[in-house]
């Protein structure tokens, strides 16, 4: 098994006061690496990295790989100037990371070209290996398979988080199959999108790159484990009873804001604990999630409690 295979767990960055709570992140960490998981990713779409500043991110960059063990850590450095990227990789570097996540952030549109010269300058900088972090919901940009081609041959890339797959499985399998095709051998193939990962994972990606795993690992590792030794119809049960988790994600607009209220509610991070203007969800909203929370068994008396 290489290093970007398996379930990358992808922790929140609690805010408290508008600050970064340290004592909460250093939690989720070594509650994962505790759960085992493949590795931790640190600053992704679900660690809020885009609302952080530099100094906020090399603390979070540096605790994360203090607190993690031997369990590998791996971070995000996207930023909108590339000046910023490689500055944000260079602390990760220092911090002991053992790769990076890079997103193509943008408030201009960017072009192909644009992304290419972004990664070539990135992978030229840094002797760690490079995720490609595809997510077109967050960015607002689209890889093409030919990108992914261009992208991938650079040297130091080692991975590629894909979107999800399709919902019919030969399609999936086509999918991954056409990317496997564009790139070379050694770069990994990772699903995101929580809700398709078995799916993903039966179709031929190496990879889960996971919000709920950041939070709650025993069930994604479940799904997980169970793909990794060819069980897909396990991993398939095991997903579809998280249904419910899902169907949050869909409702609340995405899994961020879900996800922190679990956390929240399992005093695993502090009230109102995301970045603003990002709100919580409502009262109502928080009350559906601990219902679905108490349904599917995902609490646990060891993993925390609120305060008096």
């Amino acid at each position: 098994m290489t290093l970007f295979t398996g379930l990358s767990a992808f922790p929140l960055t609690p805010l408290a006061g508008d600050a970064v709570d340290g004592a909460a992140f250093i939690r989720l960490v070594e509650r994962l690496a505790a759960a085992q998981v493949d590795s931790i990713t640190a600053l992704g779409s679900t660690g809020s990295y885009a609302y952080l500043g530099f100094e906020e991110r090399r603390r979070v960059a540096r605790l994360a790989v203090e607190h993690a063990g031997d369990t590998p850590v791996f971070v995000g450095v996207g930023a909108l100037r590339t000046s910023q990227v490689l500055a944000n990789a260079e602390e990760a570097e220092r911090a002991g990371a053992s790769g990076i996540l890079l997103a193509p952030m943008t408030y201009q549109p960017l072009t192909d070209d644009d992304v290419f010269e972004l990664f070539r300058t990135v992978t030229t900088g840094t002797s760690l290996p490079v995720i490609v972090y595809d997510n077109p919901a967050t960015t607002h940009f689209t890889f093409s398979g030919e990108l992914y081609g261009r992208i991938a041959e650079l040297p130091g890339i080692a991975s590629i988080k894909i979107p999800p797959v399709p919902d019919d499985p030969q399609q999936a399998r086509a999918r991954v199959q056409e990317i496997r095709n564009r790139i070379p051998s050694h770069v990994t193939i990772g699903v995101s999108g929580d809700a398709k990962a078995a799916a993903g994972l039966a179709a031929g990606c190496d990879a889960w790159y996971s919000v709920i795993g950041g939070t709650l690992p025993e069930p994604a590792l479940r799904i997980t484990r169970a793909a990794q030794v060819g069980r897909f119809g396990e991993a398939a049960a095991e997903s579809e009873r998280l249904a419910p988790l899902w169907q949050l994600f869909a409702d609340f607009g995405g899994s961020l804001r879900v996800v922190a209220a679990i956390a929240e509610q399992l005093g695993l991070a502090p009230e109102a604990c995301l970045p603003l203007p990002i709100q919580g969800l409502t009262a109502e909203q928080r009350a559906r999630v601990a219902e679905v929370v108490e349904e599917l068994g995902l609490g646990s008396p060891g993993i925390g409690h609120r305060g008096p």
